[in-house]
């Protein structure tokens, strides 16, 4: 494993919920992920995120380690769930809260 995989791998696994997104939750700096937070703080979960705009091994690395191509990347229990579309769909449909709540993730303070 190279060194970005380590790292992003210990920080997929160091939170239950991890959004690698383009800014922060109070500042996002594209609209997909202002949705991705948005589902997640409706969701009413804690969660981390790591902004990939501040550290670029991570932005490419992040792509590489899901096999998928865009940002946001939602990690619930250190396993990939999708970008915010699938977030989407699955919010919509309900499923995504079941997943939160399958995997007994905490509650947002």
């Amino acid at each position: 494993m190279s060194d970005i995989d380590t790292r992003i791998s210990e920080i997929v696994k160091g939170s239950d919920v991890v959004l690698f997104m383009k800014g922060t939750p109070l500042f996002p700096q594209c609209g997909f992920s202002n949705r991705a937070t948005s589902i997640l703080d409706h969701c009413g979960v804690a969660y981390d995120s790591v902004d990939v705009l501040q550290d670029q091994e991570i932005r490419q690395g992040i792509k590489t380690f899901s096999d998928w191509p865009t940002i946001p990347q939602l990690y619930i229990k250190g396993e990939f769930v999708g970008g915010s579309d699938i977030m989407m769909e699955m919010y919509e449909a309900g499923e995504l809260k079941q997943l939160l709540d399958e995997k007994q993730v905490a509650k947002a303070e």
